[in-house]
């Protein structure tokens, strides 16, 4: 199978996760964010609005997937969010689902600020 080195901006070319699983999270993780941003999913869980549907994309994703996006609560974003990391199965199950070439892993601290702009 056809596989990339992850460049720098991986993250940053790509927001495949962003809008492919529904991000959701403990609700008070959500009381720093816009109130819009969120909505309920049980009693306990809250999620980003957009991403509870058949095609998600995170209300907060900016940008073209596999282009170049941000995030515009990254922040404030949850412990979900970036428990995705770089090279991970949830990572290249994302990328394949929107025709992006799987990335291969490295080692985690040279992935650290794969997601933040220089």
């Amino acid at each position: 199978m056809l596989s990339q080195v992850p460049t720098q901006d991986a993250c940053l070319s790509c927001g495949a996760c962003c809008a492919f699983f529904r991000v959701s999270f403990y609700w008070a993780e959500g009381l720093n964010l816009p109130e819009h941003y969120t909505e309920p999913v049980t009693a306990v869980y809250s999620c980003m609005v957009g991403t509870n549907q058949s095609s998600p994309r995170c209300i907060a994703l900016e940008g073209e997937i596999g282009r170049q996006v941000s995030c515009g609560v990254y922040n404030q974003r949850s412990e979900s969010c970036k428990d995705v990391q770089v090279a991970d199965a949830q990572c290249n199950k994302a990328r394949r689902a929107y025709n992006l070439i799987p990335l291969v892993a490295l080692e985690p601290a040279l992935t650290e600020h794969f997601d933040q702009v220089s």
